[in-house]
């Protein structure tokens, strides 16, 4: 792409004995400077709207996550998804890799953390959102519950129910900022 210093002084120098001033040299790993493309990473991380370990402060969610955890992932997928996945189809993958794998469905509710986390641009844990999930999944879930809810959900009617609710005018949910998409 650049020549040679012997092509250069060739070129640029051709009657001098003289050799020319040295190539630049240019270092590839240059560090990247600029705006982020993703907006989310403009703005510092919100904290969660409740602990990890707070269940008992919402008694409803608790049980739910508690006894029918399946339904409260399900629910919780298809707000995060925003309508794309059914909250029943979910909560049956969630159940099959459940029964299937032997409580190795940590690894497909994880994503749907880290799907929230960033769609809020929410604090990541100290531990990482597998860890979480691998640890103490029922009260991660838990929170993911209370933390829509905070935010104007009513969770139980899904994503179609809550985007229903807000075009009758009863309560308007969150609009969700995005970066820019093309």
């Amino acid at each position: 792409m650049y020549p040679s210093e012997k092509n250069y002084n060739q070129i640029f120098n051709p009657d001098s004995s003289s050799t020319a001033p040295p190539l630049p040299q240019y270092n590839d790993a240059a560090p990247a400077i600029g705006i982020p493309v993703n907006s989310t990473n403009l703005q510092a991380p919100v904290p969660w709207s409740s602990g990890l370990c707070d269940c008992g402060d919402d008694l409803k969610s608790c049980c739910l996550t508690c006894w029918c955890r399946c339904v409260a992932f399900g629910e919780i997928s298809e707000i995060v998804d925003e309508g794309s996945t059914s909250c029943v189809a979910n909560g049956v993958i969630y159940t099959m890799i459940m029964i299937f794998s032997g409580g190795c469905q940590c690894c497909y509710s994880y994503c749907y953390r880290s799907k929230m986390r960033e769609k809020y641009n929410l604090e990541e844990h100290a531990c990482s959102d597998f860890l979480v999930h691998c640890c103490c999944e029922p009260c991660a879930i838990c929170q993911e519950y209370r933390e829509l809810q905070s935010r104007g959900f009513d969770v139980s009617l899904g994503w179609h129910g809550n985007m229903e609710r807000s075009y009758r005018g009863l309560e308007m949910p969150p609009i969700v900022q995005q970066g820019m998409t093309r």
